[in-house]
């Protein structure tokens, strides 16, 4: 049997405190397992607003998705994540990346380095977070997420969810500009992920984790993405359909695609960015009343492929 689908909602603005538990509890009203926020300069501070997102809501688990690496101390990033996970019921997970937005590091004053640099970091605070939160009673579950070699097998070692974005950083980019990969690549990179992980002793396999860019329900694909059409035009109409962090189109084809994702490849915790909760929603009802419907999207080719 396939794992059952999670959704994430990733919530990116900070507000005032009767309007932040407002959002939260509308999060939990349409049906999302995990309220996430992010690590980055102008938005939200990831682990108050985990605690409150807790505290206004009963039953979602609360995320970072994902903390900078290169923004914390590990030994210091133990104590607020021990302390958050204690104030929210036990209910965090712990999402970790690298960090990739040198516009950032150079606006707190702290190195960027390059990306082994980057990676390095980020496998001693794993290191360091094990060492210190690893017993039972504390460890919190542990995402990672990353496109290159040494970030899939870091993943395929040490967390129990791995997360793709689908993105990879516009070379030279340093405000933290993102372009699709396409299809293949896609591919070429959970394989390469399988590959790692196939080498972990683990009772479990991970989890696996997408993070969908752009949520339409509509009957016209072709007007919804005329607007990124315009600004990416070396990009086709159906290109960007076969995009998987793209769901366009009708909810019976989209929860077609999100079956087919599952089936291939495993993903079956999916997250949404803010400003697509409301119209994902319907997906999740969906998707939770026909979980393991046929896939029918023929662009994913079979399963089995």
């Amino acid at each position: 049997m396939p794992r059952p689908f999670r959704f994430g909602a990733s919530l990116l603005t900070s507000a005032p405190a009767d309007e932040w538990r407002a959002r939260c509890r509308r999060v939990e009203e349409l049906g999302y397992d995990v309220i996430l926020v992010p690590d980055h300069l102008g938005m939200v501070a990831p682990f108050p607003a985990l605690v409150a997102a807790a505290d206004a809501t009963e039953r979602p688990r609360v995320g970072t998705f994902v903390l900078n690496a290169g923004f914390w101390n590990p030994t210091l990033l133990a104590r607020e994540v021990a302390t958050t996970n204690d104030l929210t019921g036990g209910r965090l997970e712990l999402g970790l990346g690298t960090g990739y937005i040198q516009a950032e590091h150079d606006m707190a004053g702290l190195p960027f380095g390059s990306p082994g640099e980057r990676v390095d970091h980020l496998r001693r605070t794993v290191a360091e977070l094990a060492r210190l939160l690893g017993t039972t009673e504390t460890r919190v579950p542990l995402l990672l997420g990353g496109n290159g070699d040494r970030m899939l097998r870091l993943t395929a070692e040490h967390a129990d969810i791995a997360a793709f974005t689908g993105a990879r950083l516009v070379p030279g980019d340093t405000d933290g500009r993102l372009a699709p990969v396409d299809s293949t690549e896609f591919a070429q990179r959970v394989a390469r992920y399988r590959e790692f992980a196939a080498e972990r002793a683990a009772a479990e396999p991970a989890e696996l984790n997408l993070l969908i860019q752009l949520v339409a329900v509509t009957d016209d694909p072709a007007g919804a993405l005329r607007p990124l059409l315009e600004r990416r035009p070396d990009l086709t109409l159906e290109q960007v359909l076969d995009l998987p962090v793209m769901l366009v189109g009708t909810l019976e084809d989209i929860s077609a695609k999100l079956r087919a994702l599952r089936d291939r490849y495993g993903f079956s915790y999916l997250t949404v960015l803010e400003p697509y909760l409301e119209a994902f929603a319907p997906v999740v009802e969906e998707l939770r009343r026909n979980p393991l419907a046929a896939p029918a999207d023929p662009l994913l080719g079979s399963p089995h492929e």
